[in-house]
């Protein structure tokens, strides 16, 4: 044991050696993680001959290995690598590209009609600017909602089935409706429309996409796949649609201990985020001339940067600040607020007409209690919920150009604009018998907008500066805003000491972790449909394998070598195969051109395995009977069958039970791989989840946990029929002589 103890001081101080890699030629010899059957897996070989190349089915494994210490580096593609670095600020990408590639459809090599259809559409699509459009739109360096068009669907029985790997933010992954989307959601359900076909997204792990394909169970792979020669052999590809590159991301290393802070004035020195456009801009560079303003598109921006260490602290509405800060427990406040402005509606220099309307309404509402109880419900009561109010279109459309700051003023709920200054809005509109219509733009757009007419006017806490007002005209203050500091919650003096904060700390990440898992846009809902998916393969799995084996077991033992041989032969290939290969070839090969449920697959793969085992199970138990058990019964009169059913089989199964639930918890175990063949199990639901929050841990510990419980219950299960057939505890229980 002190050996082992030893070695293991020994390996963590060779860990804690090994070097932060911050250039390519750093990685020469570095542990590197790569996904399986990938371009970046070939390019790392070929790359880092000496490096020590390991795989992984799903690029969120390899980041939770590599921050762990298992790695030092992960090779993945340019979209996955932006999108895991926006959320784990201890991770980092190298500026030099590993390699520049094209992506393309993939399609069935004797597709030829349909290769030069998707073709016309590409080229299509990019001389009309879509496809920059598209990237525009989907890989983004900010945390901002993705803004994505509705398509109209074909409205034909015409399928198109389109195969993914949604677990690959923002080429393709599932919102919180459990709906494909993303750039390449989009892009198929683009083709779809030219084609005037349905589009219908199978999703499955990555490296079964080509062998869908080529069996018929797909039509075309739209998922963010490279054009390689290699793959070219089996697949035909279109033009590309993107073209992506390889990156490396490695751990970041030399943290360091950032000066801790204790007054808002502690930041006139450092770097301090700020909106674009905003008055916490204008105040920093008058206040602090020598602190570094570092200018963000929006909400999000700026929280991230300070999450990321990118700057020291952050400027921002007090009470929008609260809902920023409720889901994020590592951020907190810096000191007491700096300032304060009014808050009004902007409005162009020649809207004198509609500024005074706005002035009489505001008015009217304070006067007749609309106004409190909107301030009760939205600044005092945390709503998120719109009330229903009229909409009346006799009048021309009312433009108020927004921003989503934040709530309590403007936030986005399940893809709406809620809050206190929308809901002012629609009043104002109501009133004057004009239906409202919303542009959501970045804030530092906003009076550009309004002065150059492209809006009516604009709403969204927007402070009433002396600087503003030689701009626009605004109405009268509807509110009084203070601005406060937010920054790291361990940048705080004290944040680390003592060991009562380092438990809240953890409590705090635990809460945090759950909300973004499970909470948030109802996450838990994919783990309730990918449990019972499991527990329905498991059962069902176990019956088809309990009789199948029941009947092998009766051929193994039988007497005529014609059934001997093949119970036999099926025992030896079914035990000698990895489970994994029957699932794939039972999916891919045996049902290639049968249009079947994935779930019944994995029923009849995971029962012919597990009928191969209970085979064994069944004749050793059976055989483990003493002759003279046999010799009794038909001594007695009992036919051989009688003599089996009422002597030997209750024997065996009293027998053979703990060997039974063994294999049969071994069994709902092994049912994790089914996200092979599209099944949405409780694995691939983990694996969705973290493709969304991209968090390495707690998802895997969740369904660790869930995993544990089904095999405990169905454990349980198996233990109670154990006790009913156990005739000892039988008379005890019945108040017998043992």
């Amino acid at each position: 044991m002190w050996l082992a103890f030893a070695l293991a001081l020994l390996c963590s101080a060779c860990e804690r050696a090994r070097p932060e890699i911050s250039t390519l030629a750093d990685a020469r010899t570095a542990r590197i993680g790569v996904m399986t059957g990938t371009t970046g897996e070939a390019i790392a070989r070929a790359r880092f001959p000496d490096a020590d190349i390991r795989t992984f089915d799903d690029v969120m494994d390899a980041i939770a290995a590599m921050r762990a210490g298992q790695l030092d580096a992960t090779v993945t593609g340019f979209p996955a690598a932006l999108q895991i670095a926006k959320t784990n600020t201890d991770v980092k990408v190298l500026d030099e590209a590993l390699e520049h590639e094209n992506t393309s459809i993939a399609l069935r090599l004797t597709d030829t009609a349909l290769l030069r259809s998707l073709n016309g559409i590409i080229d299509s699509l990019r001389e009309e600017g879509v496809l920059a459009d598209l990237s525009r739109r989907w890989f983004k360096d900010d945390l901002e909602p993705y803004d994505e068009p509705d398509i109209p669907e074909a409205a034909t029985d015409r399928v198109l089935r389109v195969g993914v790997a949604a677990t690959r933010e923002p080429f393709s992954y599932k919102d919180s409706t459990g709906r494909v989307t993303g750039h390449d959601g989009e892009l198929a359900r683009r083709i779809g429309a030219a084609l005037g076909r349905r589009i219908e997204f199978v999703d499955m792990k990555f490296m079964a996409l080509i062998p869908a394909l080529q069996s018929g169970k797909i039509d075309a792979i739209i998922t963010g796949m490279t054009a390689t020669p290699e793959r070219a052999l089996k697949v035909a590809f279109t033009t590309s649609y993107f073209a992506n590159r390889q990156i490396m991301m490695t751990r970041r290393l030399s943290t360091g201990r950032a000066t801790p802070l204790r007054t808002p004035s502690d930041l006139a020195t450092m770097r301090v985020g700020v909106t674009t456009g905003s008055a916490h801009e204008t105040w920093v560079i008058r206040e602090w001339p020598q602190a570094q303003a570092v200018q963000y598109r929006g909400t999000a921006d700026v929280a991230l940067a300070v999450r990321t260490g990118k700057v020291d602290g952050a400027l921002f509405d007090a009470l929008p600040l609260r809902e920023l800060l409720a889901g994020d427990s590592t951020l907190a406040v810096l000191g007491e607020p700096l300032f304060t402005f009014p808050v009004g509606v902007g409005f162009a220099d020649r809207s004198d007409a509609l500024r005074e309307q706005f002035d009489a309404f505001l008015g009217a509402i304070r006067a007749n209690g609309v106004y409190d109880d909107m301030l009760a419900r939205w600044m005092q009561g945390g709503s998120a919920a719109m009330p229903t109010l009229p909409v009346d279109r006799r009048g021309p459309p009312l433009t108020f150009g927004v921003s989503d700051v934040g709530l309590p003023f403007v936030g986005v709920r399940n893809g709406v604009l809620v809050g206190f200054d929308i809901e002012l809005a629609q009043r104002f509109a109501a009133s004057l018998g004009r239906e409202l219509r919303l542009s959501n733009m970045d804030f530092g757009a906003l009076i550009a907008a309004v002065s150059s007419g492209k809006v009516d006017a604009i709403i969204a806490s927007i402070y009433v500066t002396a600087e503003r007002e030689e701009q626009i005209d605004f109405s009268v203050p509807y509110f009084e805003m203070g601005t406060e500091v937010f920054v790291r919650r361990d940048r705080l003096v004290g944040a680390t000491s003592g060991g009562g904060a380092e438990r809240a700390g953890f409590v705090d990440r635990v809460k945090a972790s759950v909300e973004s898992n499970l909470i948030r846009e109802g996450r838990w809902r994919l783990l309730w449909d990918g449990l019972k998916v499991t527990v329905i393969i498991a059962l069902l799995s176990t019956l088809v394998g309990t009789l199948l084996g029941a009947l092998v077991c009766a051929m193994r033992m039988s007497a005529r070598w014609w059934a001997r041989m093949p119970a036999k032969a099926f025992i030896a290939v079914l035990r000698g195969t990895p489970v994994l290969v029957v699932l794939m070839l039972v999916f891919y090969v045996v049902f290639a051109s049968v249009d079947i449920n994935p779930v019944l697959v994995a029923v009849i793969a995971f029962g012919m395995n597990f009928a191969a085992y209970v085979a064994e199970i069944f004749r050793s138990g059976i055989e483990s009977i003493d002759d003279g058990q046999r010799e009794a019964g038909l001594a007695m009169g009992f036919s051989r069958v009688q003599t089996f059913t009422y002597v030997i089989m209750p024997q065996t199964i009293r027998r053979i039970i703990p060997v039974y639930k063994g294999e049969f918890i071994s069994l709902v175990k092994m049912t994790s791989i089914v996200g092979y063949i599209a099944v949405q199990d409780l694995t691939k639901a983990s694996d969705i989840i973290r493709s969304r929050t991209f968090d390495a841990f707690f998802p895997l510990v969740l369904i660790a946990v869930l995993y544990f419980g089904i095999a405990w219950i169905l454990g349980q299960a198996i233990d109670h029929v154990e006790r009913r057939t156990d005739p000892k505890r039988r008379r005890a229980a019945a108040g017998g002589r043992v």
